[in-house]
């Protein structure tokens, strides 16, 4: 939140930004969902599902939600998720500006509790939507530096510029990831986990308390962030994923990546709905 602890405007560079959802060839539904944003303390955008933009002037924010509930419910609540933080990330942003200035990790951590308690005000006020919860992943970009806040088993993943090797920054809120993390079984085992897609956090439902997973690091020219729902990495390995991504930033490569992966989880099977959503420093 407070910009005077980041790198100078100076070095800021423009985001270029894909997106693209889609229900997969099994679900009647989907019940993805995905945001961008373009705000400061004056102004906010909502943006498409392609575009560039310089860092100089403005922050951006990027978020995936998966819904989880019966009938449409799991819809709805992906789509409360994205439209809360539109309403309520730019607002603590203008309180940034008045001097009301508590930290990211603090900003993100009340985001995700309010959301929480709007899923939860929606599940118990009409019977369609009982107990409808959604995951999140959300990332917010500010001149030279990404904050980020996750809960559930949509994923962030972070490219870098000089280096083949694409590194998950949110942690899978289940056990099996859990078990992968700690080193106890591979990432070929916890695809194939009966278990995998078993939620041990999720915001609304049950769930009593809400607590994300929040971090932040610095980026630089070339760098590319990737957010998506499960779906897409269903059959696609990390490695496949960084080489999609390389893909898509070759000469002549179309303007949308997000496009070409999701078209690949697609071809390879995944029985869910697929979401990414594709950031590049440029």
């Amino acid at each position: 939140m407070n910009h005077s602890q980041t790198p100078p405007a100076s070095i800021s560079l423009s985001l270029k930004w894909s997106g693209r959802t889609d229900r997969g060839k099994i679900r009647p539904n989907n019940e993805d969902a995905f945001l961008g944003l373009q705000f400061n303390h004056r102004e906010i955008h909502r943006l498409g599902k392609f575009g560039e933009a310089s860092t100089e002037n403005m922050d951006f924010a990027f978020a995936v939600s998966d819904g989880i509930g019966g009938a449409m419910a799991g819809e709805q609540a992906s789509q409360i998720a994205v439209e809360r933080i539109t309403t309520l990330l730019p607002r603590s942003f203008q309180q940034a500006a008045t001097g009301l200035d508590p930290g990211v990790a603090d900003v993100l951590t009340e985001l995700f509790g309010r959301i929480h308690r709007s899923l939860q005000y929606v599940g118990g006020s009409y019977e369609e939507c009982s107990g409808m919860e959604t995951t999140l992943s959300l990332c917010w970009f500010m001149p030279g530096r990404m904050y980020f806040g996750h809960i559930g088993d949509s994923r962030i993943y972070h490219l870098p510029a000089h280096s083949g090797t694409i590194r998950q920054l949110s942690h899978d809120d289940t056990h099996v990831g859990w078990l992968l993390r700690s080193g106890k079984i591979s990432e070929h085992a916890a695809r194939r986990h009966p278990r995998r897609k078993a939620l041990q956090r999720a915001l609304g439902g049950g769930n009593q308390f809400v607590e994300p997973q929040t971090g932040a690091l610095t980026y630089q020219r070339g760098d590319t962030f990737l957010l998506c729902t499960d779906g897409l990495v269903e059959g696609l390995y990390d490695s496949r994923l960084a080489e999609l991504l390389r893909a898509g930033e070759a000469a002549g490569a179309p303007a949308n990546p997000a496009h070409l992966l999701v078209e690949e989880s697609l071809k390879q099977g995944t029985r869910d709905n697929v979401t990414a959503l594709v950031i590049q420093m440029v």
